[in-house]
């Protein structure tokens, strides 16, 4: 009986802060929510992979003969996709996810199944990388050195920035309707600016931060690596174009004016985030001599950002290194038994632990054992 006035007075307490429930309804996948949502669902699963699946091993012998300044370059590039990852699988895709009205339960099905990727099998397969490549010691100067990098903290803040403006759009509109400051075409423009950013970091950042796995990976050098650089290309490629397709449906809603204003928007976003990749570029590049090669890289892949979200590309047609473009064709390829390279990458084996496997040192029948 004491329990009673307690349970009300939580109640009264929470029931506040909650809208009443609607009708509720479940995924019906027997129908479709557009004529697109369901075949990258598709995709998605038919690309699945773990991290555990791919042996290293095989790479360190190359690794160990490779110089000083170029495992630095490579450890702190897979380093800022580390970061990248982690943000976009435990803020960006759930943000986006969470904003899109109830009915589309499908599309946040698809959102979902990508934010999982990014942290728990993209960055996690650098921490793979890290643990197979380097001692303990330095992968946490790897880390502390990303947590102390101002451009690289900046780029994050940028996105990140524009995941948790409609974070907060969305829990204010979904949760304490009696703080709503904003209109519904506001609230949009949060959810098209946020997927901006998306399809930034999906489509230009991280495209970008292949290069040097890339570089190795076209030349036949650090092939495992590679081939996990490669699964994660398929899967940030079908991220990028699906966001960009559920941000133009929402662009096209604007009036000619308010596309201006949020073209004006992106454009701010891309040169603040080239001007800060670029910087960022210098410091682990510029000891090898490959910094102006990785801009070209980089202005390559912010074309196909725009591209993606429904504009035209703003830098000029350059010549991409052709190292990294072979290395960026994820067509299946021929598979090299030499290199070991293709789509077919090396899974580790394991097999079941048998009784035998315990008796250590046994003679040989008939042997004297002394």
């Amino acid at each position: 009986m004491a329990r009673q006035p307690l349970k009300r007075k939580i109640e009264e307490k929470v029931k506040p802060q909650f809208p009443q429930p609607i009708d509720f309804d479940g995924a019906n996948w027997n129908e479709m929510e557009d004529d697109y949502t369901q075949l990258f669902y598709e995709q998605n699963l038919s690309q699945f992979w773990r991290p555990e699946d791919i042996s290293l091993q095989s790479d360190l012998n190359v690794w160990d003969i490779l110089p000083d300044e170029v495992k630095d370059a490579y450890s702190k590039n897979l380093l800022v996709l580390t970061f990248l990852d982690t943000y976009q699988g435990d803020i960006g895709m759930p943000v986006v996810s969470r904003s899109l009205d109830d009915r589309f339960h499908q599309r946040k099905a698809v959102l979902n199944f990508m934010a999982a990727m990014e942290n728990a099998v993209h960055a996690k397969s650098y921490s793979n990388i890290f643990m197979t490549f380097l001692p303990s010691h330095v992968i946490s100067e790897l880390f502390a050195w990303g947590n102390k990098n101002d451009n690289l903290q900046n780029i994050m803040s940028l996105i990140v920035g524009a995941y948790e403006v409609l974070d907060r759009f969305t829990y204010v509109r979904n949760y304490d309707p009696e703080k709503v400051d904003f209109t519904e075409e506001e609230f949009l423009e949060a959810q098209w600016k946020a997927m901006c950013a998306s399809v930034f970091l999906e489509s230009w950042l991280f495209y970008s931060g292949f290069y040097y796995p890339l570089y190795f990976y076209g030349q036949g050098k650090l092939m495992q690596a590679g081939e996990i650089i490669n699964l994660i290309l398929r899967d940030e490629s079908i991220h990028g174009l699906y966001v960009g397709k559920l941000s133009q449906e929402i662009f096209e809603t604007f009036d000619a004016e308010k596309q201006e204003e949020l073209k004006g928007w992106m454009f701010n976003l891309l040169h603040k985030l080239y001007k800060e990749t670029s910087e960022l570029v210098e410091t682990i590049y510029d000891p090898l001599d490959l910094s102006h090669d990785v801009k070209i890289f980089v202005r390559y892949n912010a074309n196909k950002a725009l591209m993606n979200l429904g504009f035209d590309p703003v830098y000029p047609q350059e010549e991409v290194n052709p190292l990294v473009i072979n290395g960026l064709n994820t067509e299946t390829k021929t598979h090299d038994f030499f290199s070991m390279k293709g789509t077919g990458y090396q899974k580790m084996k394991t097999e079941a632990l048998k009784d035998s496997d315990f008796v250590f040192n046994q003679p040989a029948r008939g042997a004297k054992v002394s």
